[in-house]
């Protein structure tokens, strides 16, 4: 495979799935080049649905498609995959169980040229919050061909977070996933830095920075839900603070899975993510990520105030 772009390596499981499986349809709110689901719509067109920019109508449709035994994947910006179609994914797929997958693409603000419009910072909070919802946000281009099997693996709605850059891969593509189930990218005993999406990649560098001076250990947590506390727990046991990082609000997301399950525990804890604000538009992602402290180095003074 070899992909190093996560939603190129979604987009090609997609098409790999639809050779695969004959029910699996695909439906699009007229970004299948971004999204990458036209590869889908190019091999399979009659089972390619471009719906046009009507998330919501998209979404009713992908649950009518799901009630004739259909397995059908959702496709658009995440802001609006999870914002626009609210009221449609709550309604109907998730409390009617309903066996649809839903793609959020160019996630967090990995689409930083468009600004506060098109940047999902909230998605996460949005759809861990709905009954029946399994939430995703794999941590490279690896795992997110993983993900994306075991997404239509699950007989029910899921939800899965892609970034749009490309970034080079911190798990190998032999590497299992168990979904709800953390995984440890790098081994330490001081810190434990539990991070998401692309924020892992930044954690596994300021854990070789802190090489020598601090044992720091990186914690995937790729499924956002369902994670039980004990996985959390287990995850954290024997080091002396605690870092959770998201490019993410820092309300409902990844730190507050951490703290909630970690309520009482005693050691510290640094929640880094976006504070309680919108993005903006930058020249870069990277600047974009500099502004919001969402980098290595933000991590890497988190774990050395947390270990003291």
């Amino acid at each position: 495979m070899g992909y190093t772009n996560q939603r190129v390596a979604y987009g090609e499981t997609l098409l790999t799935l639809g050779g695969e499986n004959e029910r699996i349809v695909a439906l699009e709110a007229d970004l299948g080049k971004s999204t990458m689901s036209a590869l889908f719509g190019e091999a399979f067109p009659a089972r390619y649905f471009e719906m046009g920019i009507a998330e919501a109508n998209m979404t009713s449709v992908a649950a009518g498609l799901a009630q004739t035994g259909k397995i059908p994947f959702t496709h658009s910006f995440a802001v609006f995959s999870a914002g626009r179609a609210f009221d449609q994914i709550r309604q109907t797929i998730a409390i009617g169980e309903l066996n649809v997958k839903i793609c959020g693409s160019s996630a967090g603000l990995s689409d930083f040229g468009d600004g506060a419009t098109h940047q999902s910072v909230e998605d996460i909070a949005i759809m861990r919050a709905i009954p029946n919802m399994h939430v995703f946000c794999p941590v490279d281009a690896n795992e997110t061909v993983k993900v994306v099997r075991a997404a239509a693996d699950i007989n029910g709605p899921c939800y899965i977070r892609i970034n749009r850059n490309d970034y080079e891969n911190v798990t190998a593509e032999t590497d299992g996933f168990t979904v709800g189930k953390p995984s440890v990218l790098t081994q330490g005993d001081d810190v434990t830095v539990f991070a998401m999406g692309y924020m892992a990649v930044c954690a596994v560098e300021a854990a070789e920075k802190l090489r020598g001076r601090i044992s720091v250990r990186v914690v995937n947590v790729s499924t956002l839900k369902p994670v039980a506390d004990e996985a959390i727990i287990e995850a954290a046991a024997g080091t002396k603070g605690i870092v959770t990082a998201e490019e993410h609000s820092v309300i409902g997301g990844l730190g507050s899975i951490v703290a909630q399950a970690l309520r009482g525990d005693g050691r510290r804890l640094e929640i880094i993510g976006v504070k309680d604000e919108f993005g903006c538009s930058a020249r870069g992602y990277g600047e974009l990520l500099e502004h919001y402290g969402l980098t290595g180095d933000r991590i890497l003074a988190a774990a050395e105030s947390v270990c003291v």
